[in-house]
């Protein structure tokens, strides 16, 4: 005895650059008050080591203002390249962060052997 299944063919796959550009949107506009709130929370925390403000009642690792700061920027940042990615449709980081080669191969153009270093 054989069963045949037959499914209905749904949407086809998208192949075009930017389909998700309403969720990088989404997520950049959730990222900025996250990120100041994540900026307050690291100017508190250096106030309270000079002495001008409370305690913030964070302890462990969460207490050092220099962690808040450094993830209040990396956010900062993320929101900044998704917000780019949902105008534009395609992602356009800051060249910081896009390495010249990639180690184990990939698609990153290859340094130039006989170029000078910089």
């Amino acid at each position: 005895m054989v069963v045949r299944i037959r499914l209905h063919t749904g949407r086809p796959v998208e192949r075009r650059r930017g389909k998700n550009r309403h969720l990088a949107l989404a997520g950049g506009a959730l990222l900025i008050p996250v990120s100041v709130m994540a900026y307050v929370l690291g100017f508190w925390g250096l106030a309270s080591d000079m002495g001008i403000a409370g305690g913030s009642g964070f302890t462990g690792v969460f207490s050092h203002w220099q962690l808040w700061i450094a993830g209040a920027a990396a956010l900062n940042v993320g929101s900044s390249i998704l917000n780019r990615y949902g105008r534009s449709g395609e992602i356009e980081a800051p060249s910081v962060f896009t390495p010249r080669f990639l180690p184990f191969g990939g698609s990153a153009e290859e340094p130039d052997s006989k170029a000078p270093r910089r």
